[in-house]
């Protein structure tokens, strides 16, 4: 598995509570731009909409060499492929009020095919991110003191 884009942000900023994997439909000049990590994944979410999964704001750059360059591409939306039953459990699990779905990695598999891991959680508050902080902090210095002995 070949990690091509994370969103560390989601991690911070949301308390993920269960992982999904989920195949993507691309264009082939949007894999050739991918394979050059042209991606972002930041300020990405996915939503059901006419009980089909969609990626929304997942920046893919227009490769450089494509025929067509029109610069709205890079931002449109794009199927995410579940199978039938995970679906129906993923707008179950959305209907609960504060449950979103966030991408969390782009990879490409051993098969060569461009997977999503998504994420499926709450988002925390902000008393909840300064205690974490803190906790980096307290770790970091007790790891300082101990090196120095």
């Amino acid at each position: 598995m070949k990690v091509i884009a994370v969103n560390k942000k989601a991690l911070f900023d949301y308390e993920i509570q269960e992982i999904i994997e989920a195949g993507i439909v691309l264009c082939g000049d949007e894999v050739k731009s991918i394979r050059q990590g042209k991606v972002s994944l930041i300020g990405a979410f996915a939503t059901i909409h006419a009980g089909e999964l969609f990626l929304i704001n997942c920046n893919i750059t227009v490769y450089s060499h494509a025929y067509t360059k029109s610069e709205e591409l890079a931002r449109q939306r794009r199927k995410l492929l579940l199978h039938k039953k995970q679906l129906m459990r993923l707008i179950g699990d959305m209907s609960r009020k504060g449950v979103v779905l966030v991408p969390l990695k782009l990879y490409f598999t051993e098969k060569n095919k461009v997977k999503v891991q998504i994420g499926l959680g709450k988002h925390k508050k902000m008393s909840e991110k300064k205690e974490i902080l803190k906790e980096r902090d307290i770790k970091r210095e007790t790891l300082r003191s101990l090196k120095g002995f």
